[in-house]
């Protein structure tokens, strides 16, 4: 294999490896669903900083108003490629962990430790068969490709039932979701675009030991999530970024609350540093804010990703 292809394939297995936690915004990365050879493997490290007045560990996206939380959260996970039913598909696990602060009139609270643990599988339902091998990793375009994903969330993180803030929160939740990716001209590095959304239903349990006595619902909740990306150079790319979320409302002890409506706009700026490794930095901000019920948030997220295959490195070793 020439230097250039090897290149190429190890580029795309970082890129399309690429984790962005569904905590903070309810959102994916652009060009996560993105397919590569099966049998890849990569490890992220993800920091994210958060403020507003949503507990950004919170799948449910509570409001409490006049509560500001800060975060300080780093990410790790796990993620690999493989055929199942001879198509593409996915299997992650990412596990948070840090620091979440709330300050109100009625004094701080603070919780650490780790989060609740999220898996994630993800199958290609229209697209390109599977990749095998280089030829088809070298002549891989996403076209038009369309998948059915289910996250599931493990009430496994720290959990105190007298706190008003908590980095777990005691209760599953699921998300299905049908991503998309669309390629907008041709599939050369350098010149790579692609519209893509994710329709999205997250659905809850319930937390029957909210603050303590207390009995937390959440009705399903509704978003949707866009990226426009685009390629500046052979390793330089970005993205604007939009999610919406709806729906929602949450009732404790029988006392419902409102529902969610929110619309969240940002971008994405990733680089490929090495081979097998990319460093991406993220900005996303909450518009259409200003009454005190509405989900009040921004946040940056810097996170570097190592990807591998063994056939890769393989050839690597044998052209060294």
């Amino acid at each position: 294999m020439q230097k250039k292809e090897k290149r190429l394939c190890l580029a795309t297995l970082v890129v399309v490896m690429l984790i962005f936690p569904t905590l903070a915004f309810g959102g994916v990365p652009p060009r996560f669903y993105w397919k590569s050879l099966s049998g890849t493997n990569a490890v992220p490290v993800i920091y994210q900083t958060v403020s507003g007045n949503v507990n950004p560990l919170d799948p449910a996206q509570i409001v409490n108003p006049g509560v500001v939380f800060d975060a300080n959260l780093t990410i790790a996970g796990f993620a690999k490629l493989l055929p199942v039913f001879d198509r593409a598909a996915m299997l992650a696990v990412l596990v948070p962990m840090g620091r979440v602060t709330s300050t109100s009139p009625l004094g701080t609270e603070t919780a650490g430790g780790y989060g609740d643990p999220l898996i994630e599988f993800d199958i290609n339902l229209i697209g390109p068969d599977p990749i095998m091998n280089i030829p088809d990793m070298i002549r891989y375009e996403p076209g038009f490709s369309l998948d059915l994903l289910i996250d599931l969330g493990l009430p496994l993180g720290e959990y105190d039932a007298s706190k008003s803030v908590n980095i777990g929160q005691n209760r599953f939740y699921t998300r299905i979701a049908t991503p998309i990716v669309w390629q907008m001209g041709r599939w050369v590095p350098g010149w790579r675009t692609t519209l893509e959304f994710l329709p999205n239903v997250y659905i809850y349990g319930d937390n029957d030991e909210f603050l303590g006595t207390g009995t937390l619902e959440t009705d399903p909740m509704y978003g949707l999530e866009a990226h426009l990306t685009a390629d500046f150079t052979e390793h330089f790319w970005g993205s604007l970024d939009l999610v919406t979320i709806n729906g929602g409302k949450s009732t404790i002890n029988g006392v419902a609350g409102s529902s969610v409506d929110s619309t969240t706009l940002g971008y994405t700026l990733g680089y490929q540093v090495t081979d097998n490794m990319q460093l991406t930095f993220g900005y996303m901000a909450t518009i259409g804010d200003g009454d005190p019920g509405d989900i009040q948030l921004d946040g940056v997220q810097v996170s570097l990703v190592y990807g591998w295959h063994r056939l890769i490195e393989g050839i690597g070793r044998l052209g060294e």
